[in-house]
């Protein structure tokens, strides 16, 4: 098959794609990558579009990924936030490496914040998960608990003394 020819094929697969490192911040909405097909100062950015463009999209799902080639003489990428701003960096003449290094540093999230979110979202994804720094503070805010007896009393037939009192009183 001549799909199956060359490193290309390597960029198809779920385990590449998952191994991207650039989780980009969420007030980013819109980012673009513009570049040439030709130039020396434009290899960089043609070799981080075919190799980190498709992890970058694949990581962050809510942002819109564009690609412009051979509308701009000097290679840059354009980033728009939710409240209409925009941050732009400059390509020209940098690696593929150190373009991965600086969008991760300026665009994307720490790993403290990383680390961060997937202990939330590990406490959150798990609903019998109860207390402190979770969605819930206590049991009884759960559909189909019973209430917490300092706010709403149980009911007779539920508290100990009062069943013990009616089994000695059938005997």
């Amino acid at each position: 098959m001549p799909f199956m020819h060359g490193h290309v094929p390597i960029r198809r697969t779920l385990k590449y794609l998952n191994a991207g490192q650039i989780i980009l911040k969420e007030r980013i909405k819109i980012f673009s990558l513009n570049f040439s097909s030709r130039g020396d100062h434009h290899k960089g950015a043609r070799e981080f579009a075919f190799w980190h463009l498709q992890q970058l999209q694949h990581k962050n799902p809510d942002v819109h990924v564009v690609e412009f080639k051979d509308l701009t003489p000097s290679p840059f990428i354009r980033c728009f936030t939710d409240n209409g701003d925009s941050v732009i960096i400059d390509l020209e003449g940098r690696s593929k490496e150190s373009i991965h290094d600086h969008v991760m540093k300026v665009l994307g999230k720490s790993e403290d914040l990383l680390e961060k979110e997937a202990k939330a979202r590990e406490k959150k994804e798990n609903p019998a998960n109860f207390g402190y720094m979770c969605e819930k503070n206590c049991i009884c805010e759960f559909f189909g608990q019973v209430p917490c007896p300092g706010v709403v009393p149980l009911p007779l037939y539920m508290k100990g003394k009062t069943i013990k009192k009616l089994l000695e009183g059938d005997e």
